[in-house]
């Protein structure tokens, strides 16, 4: 029995393809609202009413959505990507607590607020730590089996061959019978006779 296996997307795969497909759209529509000027600035307006953006916040949303929809060709980088996610969301997640005072020290104030986090932003980064973290553990589903079943052979009807009758060779004899050699053989005393008597008579 011949067997195939069906290749089927893993739900890994199909996580991290629509998370970066997310995050694509997320990056375009929010350089509709903030344009190209003061890249890293803070004066731009909110998306949505809620989310503190920027150009820069929009590179960042464009960068990981290109690196989801390559990523997501695989299960084993899809999972790499949700391991980034969880990793890069949860120090931007502990970055935006201490920028908007939830922590009692600020060991990076000298880095300012490049991106323009508040708190709404801070409450999506923990959402999409989450999601990666789930995007790198999600079991594998079963690889599916398909069965074929073997060819059957036809066999063709065995016939005996006919035998090819070979043309017997025909025996040939030069030899005359006895009884013609014992005819001749006294015709033959005969004439020898005769020339005998024949040369007694001419003496």
């Amino acid at each position: 029995m011949a067997e195939s296996v069906r290749a089927r997307l893993q739900p890994t795969q199909v996580l991290a393809g629509l998370v970066g497909l997310a995050f694509l759209a997320l990056g375009v529509i929010g350089f509709v609202h903030t344009g190209f000027n003061d890249f890293a600035g803070q004066g731009h307006t909110m998306l949505w009413g809620v989310f503190a953006i920027n150009p820069l916040h929009n590179v960042l949303h464009l960068l990981f959505g290109v690196v989801g929809v390559l990523l997501a060709l695989t299960s084993a980088t899809s999972r790499l990507y949700g391991w980034v996610l969880f990793a890069a969301y949860g120090v931007l997640l502990v970055w935006g607590l201490m920028l908007v005072g939830l922590t009692s020290t600020n060991p990076v104030s000298e880095l300012g607020n490049p991106l323009n986090l508040n708190i709404a932003d801070n409450w999506l980064h923990l959402g999409l730590a989450v999601l990666g973290l789930v995007i790198a553990i999600v079991p594998l589903r079963r690889k599916v089996v398909e069965t074929e079943p073997a060819p059957v052979a036809i066999q063709e009807p065995v016939t005996d061959p006919v035998p090819v009758q070979q043309p017997q060779p025909v025996a040939t004899t030069t030899d005359e019978p006895a009884t013609v050699q014992e005819e001749r053989k006294p015709r033959g005393l005969h004439r020898l006779g005769r020339l005998r008597s024949k040369g007694t008579t001419a003496h």
